[in-house]
């Protein structure tokens, strides 16, 4: 049962982004494609042959598989309620965190492989955005951390859960599931800092640095999108999940979280307006206040202030 946390993530991977899509058509009036639409689109063009750019070198044609291998061997690293992931260590979390940078590096590092000015653009901001959101994960793990006494997602997961805590430990919870659905779009580019359906120089971000790639490796990286999605939903619902929850009702509780998150997203896309470029490094920074309050109130709950 060790790696039914992975599979699992796969599996809602397969959906999330139509969930998404079908509820922004949804609220703006409109039936949409249906949920597995996305994933055909994914399949089909993982059927193409890639076309690259002559001014590009190996970095271009190695970075789709980079960014895929990344996300997934985090995804490795994500426990499902009191079973641990498949890799599961002492400070895990932040072999986790640095997976993500690392994949998110080659991303921008291929963008700027191009020679585009556009292209490099769009990777400032990403890399920009990505790094804003680093210290405000940090402390949030670090406060679960501290508050659980567990260096481990497995331990920590295991130990915090929304139960019949007192509300101070109920509302450190709630606003941690806030802090990672907020750094979920980010680190997908997703609304309010980013929209990935505009097509206006000025303020692309991840769309931009992708221009490049086509086929094969355009199909691994929206694929490799949808399974950060699906990452992220399930440390979400780890947060949630109590270890004496039997596994036959465990597994629906998951799946409910992950289209409340998708739904949730999709929301959001709906009823925010995409924020100009300079505030978005003051909404990051909210959330770094967020996670400071999260950590107040883990000292708070451990005796450490009154």
């Amino acid at each position: 049962m060790q790696g039914i946390s992975i599979i699992l993530i796969i599996f809602t991977s397969l959906f999330f982004t139509g969930i998404l899509i079908r509820t922004k058509s949804f609220f703006s009036g409109r039936k949409g494609p249906g949920v597995f639409q996305p994933l055909k689109d994914i399949w089909r063009l993982l059927k193409k042959g890639a076309v690259t750019s002559e001014t590009t070198s190996f970095i271009f044609q190695i970075a789709p598989s980079i960014y895929f291998a990344t996300v997934f061997l985090s995804a490795l690293l994500v426990p499902f309620g009191d079973q641990p992931g498949l890799i599961s260590f002492s400070g895990d979390f932040v072999f986790f965190a640095y997976l993500l940078a690392l994949g998110k590096f080659f991303t921008i590092i291929s963008a700027l492989d191009t020679g585009s000015s556009f292209e490099g653009m769009g990777a400032s901001r990403e890399g920009l955005f990505s790094m804003l959101a680093e210290p405000a994960f940090f402390i949030l793990i670090g406060s679960l951390s501290l508050l659980t006494g567990h260096t481990s997602f497995h331990q920590i997961f295991s130990t915090l859960y929304m139960g019949m805590g007192s509300h101070v430990e109920q509302a450190v919870v709630a606003l941690a599931a806030l802090v990672l659905v907020a750094i979920a779009m980010i680190e997908n580019s997703r609304m309010p800092i980013d929209d990935p359906k505009t097509h206006l120089e000025l303020t692309m971000m991840h769309e931009v640095i992708i221009l490049d790639n086509s086929g094969f490796d355009l199909g691994m990286i929206l694929y490799t999108t949808n399974l950060k999605f699906a990452m992220y939903g399930a440390l979400i619902a780890d947060l949630f999940l109590s270890p004496s929850i039997p596994i036959y009702l465990a597994i629906p509780f998951m799946l409910f979280i992950q289209v409340v998150f998708a739904i949730s997203a999709g929301t959001i896309e709906s009823f925010m307006a995409r924020f100009r470029m300079s505030h978005n490094p003051q909404f990051i920074f909210v959330l770094t206040s967020i996670s400071l309050l999260i950590f107040l109130g883990a000292l708070l709950l451990l005796g450490k202030i009154t």
